[in-house]
């Protein structure tokens, strides 16, 4: 790898050393700038909220299955009338086994003997009694991802190991920084724009190489997720959304004081990124295709040629943003829509709106990073227009 990239700096022409310096100029600024944020606002550890906890969760698997004839019906039917006899697997009672009711009710977990379950206790004044609440999926999802990551670094060798890494890479600033940030009571917008310019600085470069045209795409990306960030602030405050639409964000704002209007800005600058740098870096990439294979092309030119290529990623790219939210909200799209309200209804409820403020200003961002990046790398790739 290292050879690849000593052999691709020796091809490159004057002028796209030039430009790569044009753009680091513009970059260094804006990483240190990012880090020093960062560091300001690296959050304490996040203390638990006042009042109750939630169960301990411990795990157990399904020894038997022992059904009864059910007195009355039940409402929610799932497993029926009967007993599970569970074993502990681990805590205090490992090893020893526990006689609890069959679960049942919307979401109940379908039990079967073998299942690996988890169990949490309530203390009444019977005593404690135990109940079966979920399954165990940790062995499934380690399959699952290491089947990702198999497939990908097959398919994509050192890119996608780079990848692999940049994945990593996105996940810990989210972890560590962004979400306790945020529950900390910083200005969740402010934290998630200097948490994505870190990501997108770091990413694009592990993913796509120290070039010209990745640094060109980092500018673009940088450029656009500051309008996105502004376009989504106005559009929040002209709707008048609250960011609360269920009983997970009501109780999220009670139990930890978090600005949930913030916290909707913050979704939408992180949510649009994901597809904000795979425009970016599509963009410097053709405009230097381009230009090696039309070494007669002026800027003009290029930023023309550029322009269409990214005229027609964005038209497939706008689609993919709807769908994906809609998909989000689909349970709560349905549920508004079978109360049968007029249409201007359904689109004007604060769920609705708040879905359609995602898309729209997630793809006014994506809009403008196409000219913003295409003008960047064909002026900067020629030096003159």
């Amino acid at each position: 790898m290292g050879a690849h990239h000593s052999h691709r700096a020796e091809s490159l022409s004057p002028q796209e050393r030039r430009l790569h310096r044009w753009m680091l100029g513009a970059i260094a600024p804006l990483a240190v700038l990012s880090l020093v944020a960062m560091a300001w606002m690296w959050p304490d550890p996040v203390s638990a909220p006042d009042g109750p906890g939630s169960l301990a969760q411990v795990a157990g698997t399904v020894e038997a299955i022992a059904p009864e004839s059910c007195v009355e019906e039940l409402s929610g039917e799932v497993n029926g009338c009967g007993t599970a006899l569970v074993r502990f697997t681990d805590g205090d009672r490992a090893g020893e086994q526990e006689r609890v009711p069959l679960p049942n009710g919307q979401g109940a977990p379908e039990l079967d003997e073998g299942d690996d379950v988890l169990l949490i206790a309530t203390d009444t004044p019977d005593g404690t009694t135990w109940a079966v609440v979920d399954h165990q999926r940790g062995t499934q999802l380690w399959i699952l991802g290491i089947a990702f990551a198999v497939a990908l670094v097959a398919f994509g060798r050192w890119r996608g190991l780079s990848a692999l890494v940049g994945l990593a890479v996105t996940f810990l600033v989210l972890v560590l920084f962004v979400v306790p940030a945020i529950l900390g009571g910083d200005p969740p917008l402010v934290v998630a724009i200097v948490g994505t310019a870190v990501i997108a600085l770091t990413v694009l470069y592990l993913t796509h190489g120290f070039s010209p045209s990745t640094s060109v795409a980092v500018v673009g990306t940088l450029v656009a997720l500051a309008l996105t960030g502004a376009l989504s602030a106005l559009a929040v405050s002209a709707m008048h959304l609250t960011g609360v639409t269920d009983d997970l964000s009501t109780a999220l704002g009670q139990s930890y004081s978090v600005n949930l209007e913030g916290l909707l800005l913050a979704g939408i600058v992180i949510g649009s990124l994901g597809v904000l740098d795979d425009v970016t870096v599509t963009q410097a990439a053709t405009v230097a295709e381009i230009a090696r294979a039309n070494p007669d092309y002026r800027g003009r030119d290029l930023y023309r040629a550029g322009a269409r290529v990214g005229r027609s990623h964005i038209a497939s790219v706008v689609n993919t943003i709807v769908l994906a939210y809609a998909g989000s909200s689909l349970p709560l799209l349905i549920l508004i829509v079978a109360n049968s309200e007029p249409l201007g209804g359904v689109l004007t409820d604060q769920i609705v709106a708040q879905e359609i403020v995602r898309s729209v200003v997630a793809t006014l961002g994506l809009v403008a990073a196409v000219p913003v990046t295409t003008a960047l790398a064909a002026i900067g790739t020629r030096g003159r227009w």
